[in-house]
């Protein structure tokens, strides 16, 4: 693939990005409170399933990510919406004709959750407990494009189910939610000797409804200028995947350690921050690290983070 048209896939992946952005964003001026962030982090030490050396090691790959994130409060309850563009060097490359692989892969990666608040909506009946703030009816989605070389992902998930919200400094949520996810891969490598049909490419497939214990928070630390914030998913396999292999059970966890700079030097509090991140991503996307997708579906990723709120 030629490099004009790599970076007019690139351009539309961008453009992708930024839509969702800007639409998302649209209802916060009705917002009872809202949060909002341009960010980037990088690392070095990415993976991709099936993505590996010759001698099948582990192949490291790096990554800059933009980041776009918008948290807002409204009458009924919450709104959640991040958007990551994320962009490797060549050893995650675009295109691989005849296994002459050139360029590097670019994704975006949608996430949206409304969060449905049981004591907003019913407000004569509003939880109270010790414990727990709140629970809610969490529905979303996710999304996303990529113009890899072997999988060209095209992701559709639907994601739903309840939300128990915990009474800490800052917000801790625990949810267990159904997952329906579907797929419609294509590749450029030679399609007989990847498994993919004459096209290149599988039309839509649809995995087994599967479930996911998912938890988010962002807490404080103490009186300092510090908070710890991340996520925790652990979902199960999800049936049979387009080549009529298995899935497997899948585990990520991502965190950061953020500095808050404007309060460290005198600033607007909560607008610039900087930290450290580590990922952590078991069988990525449900495929074993111990089968044909190699150590590429298994992740340990530390990274450098900022960011800008508005």
């Amino acid at each position: 693939m030629g490099t004009a048209s790599h970076l007019m896939r690139g351009s539309g992946l961008l453009k992708t990005a930024l839509g969702f952005a800007v639409f998302f964003s649209l209802p916060a001026s009705a917002a009872d409170w809202s949060d909002t962030y341009f960010g980037w982090r990088y690392g070095t030490d990415f993976r991709e399933s099936y993505v590996n050396k010759p001698d099948g090691s582990a192949q490291d790959i790096s990554k800059n990510i933009l980041n776009f994130q918008h948290t807002s409060g409204y009458k009924y309850g919450v709104n959640f919406f991040n958007v990551d563009l994320l962009m490797s060097n060549d050893k995650d490359p675009a295109s691989c004709p005849n296994f002459n692989c050139t360029g590097s892969a670019q994704e975006a990666y949608v996430v949206y959750r409304s969060h449905l608040e049981w004591s907003k909506i019913f407000s004569d009946h509003a939880v109270n407990m010790s414990t727990i703030k709140d629970f809610a009816l969490t529905l979303g989605f996710d999304w996303n494009t990529k113009n890899d070389a072997g999988y060209n992902s095209k992701k559709r998930m639907l994601v739903w189910g309840p939300t128990a919200e915990f009474n800490v400094p800052g917000y801790l949520n625990v949810g267990i939610y159904g997952l329906n996810e579907s797929n419609a891969p294509c590749t450029t490598f030679p399609p007989q000797y990847v498994g993919f049909p004459p096209s290149g490419c599988y039309p839509r497939y649809h995995y087994d409804l599967h479930p996911m214990l998912s938890s988010s928070w962002a807490i404080p630390i103490g009186h300092w200028p510090l908070s710890y914030e991340g996520y925790f998913n652990w979902i199960a396999p999800k049936g049979t995947n387009e080549f009529g292999g298995p899935t497997s059970t899948e585990t990520h966890w991502d965190s950061e350690l953020m500095l808050d700079v404007g309060s460290v030097l005198g600033g607007p509090k909560a607008t610039f921050k900087v930290g450290f991140e580590y990922e952590y991503w078991r069988n990525k996307f449900g495929n074993d690290h111990t089968g044909p997708a190699g150590p590429g579906a298994f992740a340990k990723t530390p990274m450098i983070r900022a960011e800008y709120h508005f």
